[in-house]
């Protein structure tokens, strides 16, 4: 019997693939022609590759060559079991990982939600292996700390809940009474049953699931005011009724970009950009990869 992943994946023309990188398999979706340029998509939580799914459609028909990994402890064959193994240099070390395992050589670069955490700090570590950035959702690192601090912005309400995504244990009250916690996540993007389904295979145990809130148990979000400016050409996509980032993150981090620089607000939309205004972000991945042909990259 076919998985909820296959089933919703049904004609689409992505396939399933893993990349064996460092000891680990990372599970992957790709699409579109194996001489295509390449573009690498990087899911948030509690996501995985598949939340991909429309923007990968787009860019395989647009000629791209397109993967979608399900990243460190998403995949259960790079699921470490401590903390300090989800830090964002070892995130960061994993997307270039899987793009030598790839073949890109140069890529662009696309993350939501914490993938676009982990791009824009892959940008910082090696900027020559990028053509462009594209981060959604969430600002430079500098940008969203600055407002994190400040004490008369939203942005410290706004990232609350991760008090409660740090404590132990909090996967098992996320999956409590069949899932009720993460199921409320997916559901406030506009899922159905079938559409969730390939998200709870992936996250639908405590193992799973814990080994996702490590990404924030190990991360350090105050630290970031000294992160460095960006250097990579740089397309930024915010939405303005985003439960979780705020307005000022978002339209300070054009001080934080030294390179060409464009910034997209999608009004009326919330923070699950890929699957709730797939059409609008579509559009604007196709309009922005498509201004930088291979003889610039």
């Amino acid at each position: 019997m076919p998985t909820a992943l296959e089933q919703q994946l049904s004609g689409t023309g992505i396939s399933t693939t893993a990349f064996d990188v460092g000891g680990f398999r990372f599970d992957a979706l790709v699409a579109g022609p194996v001489d295509g340029r390449p573009v690498m998509l990087l899911h948030g939580f509690p996501s995985a590759g598949y939340q991909w799914r429309s923007q990968m459609v787009a860019l395989a028909d647009a000629g791209y060559r397109v993967i979608a990994p399900d990243q460190r402890g998403y995949s259960p064959g790079a699921r470490p079991p401590d903390i300090a193994d989800y830090s964002m240099d070892l995130l960061v070390e994993d997307v270039f990982g899987i793009a030598d395992a790839a073949g890109f050589e140069k890529f662009h670069l696309v993350g939501h939600d914490w993938g676009a955490a982990v791009a824009w700090a892959a940008a910082i570590a090696d900027p020559d292996r990028l053509v462009t950035l594209i981060p959604v959702s969430v600002p430079h690192p500098a940008a969203f700390a600055t407002a994190l601090a400040d004490p008369e912005d939203d942005q410290s309400e706004m990232s609350g809940y991760m008090a409660s995504f740090v404590q132990p244990g909090f996967e098992d009250v996320m999956l409590a009474g069949d899932a009720g916690g993460l199921r409320s996540i997916y559901e406030s993007a506009g899922l159905d049953e079938a559409e969730m389904a390939p998200y709870l295979e992936v996250l639908g145990t405590s193992e799973a699931l814990g080994a996702a809130l490590n990404w924030y148990r190990a991360a350090a979000f105050a630290g970031g005011r000294d992160v460095p400016p960006v250097v990579v050409p740089t397309l930024f996509v915010w939405s303005d009724q985003d439960c979780c980032l705020g307005r000022t993150g978002a339209e300070q981090t054009v001080n934080f970009v030294d390179a060409p620089y464009r910034f997209e607000i999608l009004e009326g939309v919330d923070h699950w950009v890929p699957e709730t205004a797939a059409d609008a972000l579509n559009a604007l991945l196709l309009d922005h990869l498509a201004a930088y042909p291979p003889e610039d990259g």
